[in-house]
């Protein structure tokens, strides 16, 4: 992922980005750059327009379809319970101080 993401930064200056330019950037990050795996990039890229390939992905994408509607809310307690939730002894307050060590130690 990082060396297709170097590609598509390189790409905003360079319209044709070489290996030298994905490389100088994944190490100005302090990334290492797998040689082979950057040679396979290209390879596959080669004669291909990215923004085209992007195009194919997102129409895949839109095909997968989204993510679920998320749960319903919780039932609602009922009103009789109230009362017995109330009626119940107050928790003593627990210190959140020192548990034994620090933040920043």
């Amino acid at each position: 992922m990082r060396y297709i993401a170097a590609y598509l930064l390189a790409q905003i200056t360079n319209e044709s980005p070489t290996d030298k330019d994905v490389k100088k950037i994944i190490t100005a990050v302090g990334g290492e750059c797998d040689d082979a795996q950057l040679k396979n990039l290209f390879t596959q890229l080669e004669g291909k327009d990215i923004k085209e390939l992007i195009a194919e992905g997102t129409k895949k994408m839109a095909s997968c379809g989204g993510g679920g509607g998320g749960g319903g809310a919780a039932p609602a307690a009922a009103k009789e319970e109230a009362p017995a939730a109330a009626a119940a002894a107050p928790a003593e307050e627990s210190e959140d101080g020192d548990m034994g060590f620090g933040l920043f130690d």
